[in-house]
């Protein structure tokens, strides 16, 4: 919902004030706008004696719905004096002593049913627009529009496109790449025999690229924490999305933004979950990429594309800088409500789902396809082949009633009946002209995916 007043956007503070000093609205809830009222004062004041008059009212007035404005008032305070009260005064009101350890407060939270004052997406539009007032747009008037718990959306420590996305970038023959080594990560992809190759050490540092691939408008996600890269069609019933990067985040995961209704997307699902356009059944469609090496794909595809070092940013796109500490460890940088501790957290898995069916996801270790090639499950009644190839790069194709015996990790494929089948991107296709198509997948790490689709199947 963008509000504009002599085209200027009316942000969280402004309607905060026409709301607070109205009478119509005070005498309509007098103790729910008292409530914003103090709580918004200690987002705004430095006044000790201010502060100290909306402590003592939220003391006095305490209810479960103030435990997570609380919680984000002292994240942004940490360690400070006012801090410091906020977090006596939780503790005291909720008999918890996690101190300042966030992740266990959140856990808390997030394990109890979501509890929230009326105006809660005003004082969260408050307290984040002073980081960037853009941020209003994402949640004022918006508590109402969401497929997903509100207090569950945290600040990721970045404005909006902060991470600043890759737009139409300068892609370079393959030749000419001479800054990747064989053995550097590439996200590959290929539409309508367009091949491109986004090496993790330039996509790192951006998460995004939106394009024309293949004459398809696209957008490549990268979200580090999950360790996701989805290539999603922006079209969707004749609309086109332009998208960007919100700096928020759901259960660890990015959430993007569409710059015309300021939408905030899930980056797994690939649709709004925040703003007007949730509940229009819209809902991207993806297609596959492969996380492979460099020296492979290349050999695959003489012809690719690939990212240039001229993105018009200055970064240092060395292998393996972006997010090193992060990629060493298996703790997360923002937690999630549960973790499945059947895997590492970050653990690699290929992710396979049909949107268009009530099935269940389901997730496949990659260290189990590794010593698995020829992998073979199904889907409801969709079967299919995983084919792993010598990078450890994941490809799933339709098998209508085909079986494989042998594969040489590379292009040739034998069947069941000694036929030979050649191992394309976009198909299977035997040496007598029969063709199976390429089932769209990407690689995750277990714990984002897990949090993202509880009930997924797991194979590992």
């Amino acid at each position: 919902m963008n509000i504009y007043l002599s085209k200027r956007p009316i942000t969280a503070s402004i309607i905060l004030f026409f709301l607070l000093t109205s009478s119509a609205c005070a005498q309509k809830d007098k103790g729910a706008n008292q409530d914003l009222t103090h709580f918004v004062e200690l987002i705004h004041t430095k006044n000790p004696l201010k502060q100290a008059s909306s402590l003592k009212y939220i003391d006095a007035q305490w209810k479960p719905e103030f435990e997570i404005m609380m919680l984000e008032l002292i994240y942004f305070n940490y360690n400070t004096l006012i801090g410091q009260q906020l977090l006596s005064m939780l503790e005291k009101n909720t008999k918890k002593k996690f101190n300042y350890d966030f992740n266990e407060w959140y856990e808390w939270l997030w394990s109890k049913e979501e509890r929230l004052i009326e105006d809660y997406h005003l004082f969260k539009a408050a307290l984040h627009e002073k980081l960037d007032s853009k941020f209003s747009n994402y949640f004022t008037g918006r508590q109402n529009q969401t497929s997903i718990r509100f207090d569950e959306i945290r600040w990721g420590g970045v404005v909006q496109d902060g991470i600043p996305p890759l737009r139409n970038p300068n892609m370079i023959e393959a030749d000419n790449a001479n800054y990747l080594n064989d053995t550097d990560v590439i996200f590959g992809i290929e539409v309508n025999g367009d091949f491109r190759a986004y090496p993790k050490r330039i996509l790192a540092w951006h998460e995004m690229f939106v394009d024309d691939v293949g004459g398809i408008p696209v957008a490549g996600v990268y979200c580090t924490l999950c360790g996701t890269v989805i290539l999603y069609k922006t079209e969707h019933k004749g609309v086109s999305y332009n998208m960007g990067t919100s700096g928020f985040l759901y259960r660890s995961n990015k959430l993007m933004y569409d710059k015309k209704t300021q939408s905030l997307w899930n980056t797994i699902w690939g649709k709004p979950v925040v703003g007007p356009l949730v509940g229009k059944g819209i809902e991207f469609d993806y297609l596959s990429v492969v996380t492979t090496t460099w020296g492979i794909w290349k050999q695959r595809h003489p012809e690719t594309k690939v990212l240039s070092l001229q993105t018009g940013h200055r970064r240092n796109y060395d292998e393996g800088q972006a997010y090193k500490q992060y990629f060493a460890t298996d703790d997360l940088m923002f937690n999630v409500p549960s973790l499945d501790k059947q895997l590492k957290n970050k653990q690699s898995i290929l992710a396979i789902r049909f949107p268009e069916t009530n099935e269940a996801p389901l997730a496949i270790s990659t260290r189990f396809l590794k010593k698995n090639p020829i992998y073979v499950d199904k889907i409801g009644a969709q079967s299919f082949v995983v084919l792993t190839d010598k990078s450890g790069a994941n490809r799933v194709y339709e098998t209508i009633g085909h079986t494989f015996k042998s594969y040489d990790g590379a292009i040739h494929l034998m069947d069941s009946n000694n036929i030979q089948w050649s191992v394309y991107e976009n198909r299977l296709e035997s040496s007598d002209g029969q063709i199976l198509k390429r089932i769209h997948t990407f690689n995750a790490f277990w714990f984002g995916w897990q949090a993202a689709f509880p009930d997924t199947r797991l194979v590992k």
